[in-house]
């Protein structure tokens, strides 16, 4: 048994999507500092997919700092790195400007796609973005127009 969730999607790549469930679960918390993370045969086992894709799976989560291997112990979950300042403005250039584009092409307006964001931070980490908005000394609201 894996100790995150996953159903794998047919037509989408299993190693992106397996990335990305076992990413959330560590920066969710789901997933705690030091805690055992599968095997690759496990992995390969479980997910019914080539060992060789679940090497790779693990590769990039040590890769991008979530699993360290610890010789005699296995494969655990490492403390949650902080992105630096220029990761954080590749995200917010990229994925964040698709977001808003297909918002756009949707009819969403601004207030719709910030409320959205929210909703998802809230699910996922709990009602904390005000405290993070005082933390980085950013607004305490925000306007909701277009």
């Amino acid at each position: 048994m894996l100790p995150f969730s996953i159903t794998l999607k047919p037509g989408e790549s299993p190693y992106r999507q397996v990335v990305y469930a076992a990413t959330r679960a560590i920066v969710s918390g789901d997933l705690a500092m030091g805690a055992a993370f599968p095997s690759v045969r496990e992995l390969s086992q479980a997910l019914k997919i080539n060992p060789n894709t679940a090497q790779k799976i693990v590769a990039e989560l040590v890769r991008a700092g979530l699993l360290e291997v610890r010789p005699g112990i296995g494969t655990v979950v490492a403390a949650v790195p902080r992105g630096n300042a220029a990761d954080r403005r590749a995200l917010f250039s990229s994925e964040v400007e698709e977001l808003i584009v297909e918002a756009k092409r949707l009819g969403a307006s601004r207030k719709d796609v910030l409320d959205a964001v929210d909703a998802r931070w809230d699910a996922l980490f709990g009602d904390d973005h005000e405290s993070d908005r005082r933390r980085s000394g950013g607004r305490g609201g925000r306007s909701g127009g277009d």
